[in-house]
């Protein structure tokens, strides 16, 4: 059986990220959306409450198991036996970035893959940081993530109030 592991923070996931999680099913026996916890930059939910959002997402699919992780994506690989990283590549600026991670990856751990995935069309403007963005202002979301994210994002924002801004930052550690 050969495992994946697609790593991110999911924050919140979006349908970009599940049609990846799908898609990666047609070439892997196994899919582990992994949920990292400790990223480098402002998150909206907690790991917990990001793990509970991919597995609402992912319930129809036996094939994607969710679960968190903290440190090197590669030794999260080795600890659950998985040879392959996924990833989605957007627009070009993604290649680059996943290039060089797959690279340093790669200096880590010669021993576990990386297969990138184009986006579905319709998914390239996606990102979590958008989707929060628009999220934030009130902006219409439900054409951007699952029904369940668009609640609890709508309730999230409620909570925070008026005047809370998230500064989108990029991180070399997811």
């Amino acid at each position: 059986m050969v495992r994946a592991v697609f790593p991110g923070t999911f924050d919140p996931i979006h349908l970009g990220h599940i049609d990846i999680a799908h898609r990666a099913t047609h070439l892997f026996e196994e899919v582990v959306v992994a949920v990292y916890d400790r990223p480098l930059k402002s998150l909206l939910f907690s790991p917990e409450t990001r793990m509970e959002l991919a597995r609402e997402s992912f319930k129809e699919n036996p094939r994607i198991k969710i679960m968190g992780y903290s440190g090197l994506t590669v030794e999260f690989c080795r600890e659950i036996g998985a040879k392959v990283i996924v990833r989605g590549l957007r627009v070009f600026s993604d290649f680059e970035y996943e290039f060089r991670m797959a690279l340093a990856n790669h200096r880590l751990a010669p021993d576990i893959e990386l297969v990138a995935l184009i986006t579905a069309e319709e998914h390239t403007f996606l990102s979590s940081t958008t989707v929060r963005e628009i999220a934030s202002l009130g902006g219409d979301v439900s054409s951007m993530v699952p029904r369940h994210v668009e609640t609890i994002l709508h309730s999230r924002f409620s909570e925070l109030g008026d005047g809370q801004t998230l500064i989108p930052t990029t991180s070399m550690r997811d």
